[in-house]
């Protein structure tokens, strides 16, 4: 489970963040909708630990992020908004690595690599160094890295943006799966029909600030409309008005 309670964060003059909270539990995706500049990959950047807040605190299953940040990280799977490959590494050399990096042991490695490539449609592409990669298959060497230790909370940031029809429908059947397997998901996107078609739990952010959080029927009530998107735009000019 992870857990936000009163984030903010500045850079300079500029509150990227000003108050997000919100709670993503086991089983469940929860999912970070805005426009682009909101705060959400500011917000996931501060759950990670990649960015320290100015206020307010974070935790991972309990553990916060702050005063115990390796603790913490290890207890997530996250893909950001970089790839940040290794171009003369293989893409089973990737997940290797970060298993070892994590301590997975040796055999366990071999196991978990074979299911994540197996799980990503990877097999054709998992000996082959990644230079010359299409923005998916890249994608998928990120998530299978990001997943080959078992963590129970997986972090996702616009996972889907610049993929194909083909490797959008792997990151959402993965979402799916993880989900069975009781582990928390949270992701942020700015695609209505992926947030409304995954997320049982939608937290609306724009200007920093957590507009409304819900199911996509509870939002759509709020807001007094009948489509999602009509919802989403009504919330979130209100607040920039």
């Amino acid at each position: 489970m992870i857990t936000a309670d009163g984030l903010a964060k500045s850079f300079g003059e500029i509150q990227a963040v000003k108050e997000v909270s919100f709670t993503a539990k086991n089983g469940e995706a929860t999912g970070l909708l805005g426009p682009n500049g909101s705060g959400k990959s500011t917000t996931l950047r501060v759950i990670y630990g990649l960015l320290k807040q100015d206020t307010g605190t974070a935790s991972i299953d309990g553990v916060d992020i702050l005063a115990e940040t390796r603790k913490a990280q290890g207890m997530m799977g996250v893909l950001t908004d970089t790839h940040a490959l290794y171009v003369r590494l293989t893409a089973r050399e990737h997940i290797h690595y970060f298993g070892r990096l994590h301590g997975v042991d040796e055999n366990k490695l071999e196991n978990n690599t074979d299911e994540l490539l197996r799980l990503l449609d990877m097999q054709s592409i998992a000996d082959r160094r990644v230079e010359g990669f299409s923005q998916g298959e890249k994608t998928k060497v990120c998530l299978a890295r990001a997943l080959i230790h078992d963590p129970p909370n997986v972090l996702l940031d616009e996972p889907t943006n610049g993929l194909d029809v083909m490797t959008t429908k792997s990151v959402r059947d993965l979402i799916s799966e993880l989900k069975n397997r009781n582990i928390c998901v949270t992701f942020s996107s700015h695609m209505m029909h992926e947030v409304a078609r995954l997320c049982d739990h939608i937290v609306i952010i724009s200007e920093g600030t957590v507009v409304t959080a819900g199911s996509a029927e509870e939002i759509r009530a709020a807001a007094k409309e009948d489509n999602l998107e009509e919802a989403f735009i009504k919330l979130v000019e209100a607040v920039i008005d």
